[in-house]
C-alpha cells in the first residue's frame, strides 16, 4: 500500500472502530484489504471476500430487475429518493459469523460486527429487509433498490402522506438516510 493509503486505512479503521462497525480480532479467517477510489475522489476501503464467499451457501433472494422497477412508475408526477446511510452497515451480523468477516491490515486483525460490503449475501439480504419493511407499499408507492427508497406519488398532497409512511416506516426500523444524498420534490 501507497503511504496515502496507509494514512486513509488507518483512519478508516479508526472510524470504523468509533461507530461500533469492527473490532479486533483473533479469528483463524482473514481477507486482505484494498483501496477503491469513489467518484467524489475519496478512497473506499474494500475487503477482499472472494475466498470467504466462495465457501458461503448462496442466499437467492431475488434482487428486482431495474425495468420492472420502472414499470411501476407509470403515471406518477411527484417523486422522492431516499438513500440510506451506509446501508450495509445498519445491519448486525449473526454472533456466530462475525469472525468470518475478519480482515488483516498492517494494523491488526480486524472483523466486522456489521454486514460488509463485498460479503455475497449482503445485497440478498438487505433487500429482503427493505421489501420486508414496505412489503404493503410496494407495487403501490414504493421502489426499493437495495438502499435507495423511491417515492412515487400522482399528486403532492397524495406525495405528502406517502413520505410520511415512509419515514415513519425507517425511523421504526431504525434505518437511517443520508439526507445530503436525498431528493425530496
Amino acid at each position: 500500500m501507497t503511504a496515502n493509503e496507509l494514512a486513509e486505512l488507518k483512519k478508516q479503521i479508526q472510524e470504523l472502530e468509533e461507530k461500533g462497525y469492527i473490532r479486533p480480532s483473533t479469528s483463524p479467517w482473514g481477507a486482505p484489504v484494498l483501496f477503491v477510489k469513489k467518484k467524489d475522489g475519496s478512497m473506499r476501503m474494500c475487503v477482499d471476500y472472494r475466498a470467504l464467499n466462495a465457501a458461503t451457501i448462496k442466499n437467492k433472494y431475488p434482487l428486482p430487475r431495474i425495468n420492472d422497477l420502472f414499470e411501476q412508475l407509470k403515471g406518477a408526477r411527484v417523486f422522492s429518493k431516499i438513500d440510506l446511510r451506509s446501508g450495509y452497515h445498519q445491519l448486525k451480523i449473526r454472533p456466530q459469523d462475525v469472525p468470518k468477516t475478519a480482515f488483516v491490515t498492517r494494523y491488526g486483525l480486524y472483523e466486522f460486527l456489521v454486514m460488509s460490503f463485498g460479503l455475497t449475501n449482503a445485497p440478498a439480504y438487505f433487500m429482503y429487509l427493505m421489501n420486508s419493511v414496505f412489503m404493503d407499499c410496494l407495487d403501490k408507492f414504493v421502489v426499493v433498490f437495495i438502499d435507495d427508497v423511491l417515492i412515487y406519488s400522482r399528486s403532492e398532497e397524495e406525495h405528502e402522506k406517502h413520505l410520511r409512511v415512509v419515514l415513519e416506516r425507517l425511523r421504526a426500523h431504525q434505518l437511517y438516510a443520508k439526507f445530503s444524498k436525498c431528493e425530496f420534490w
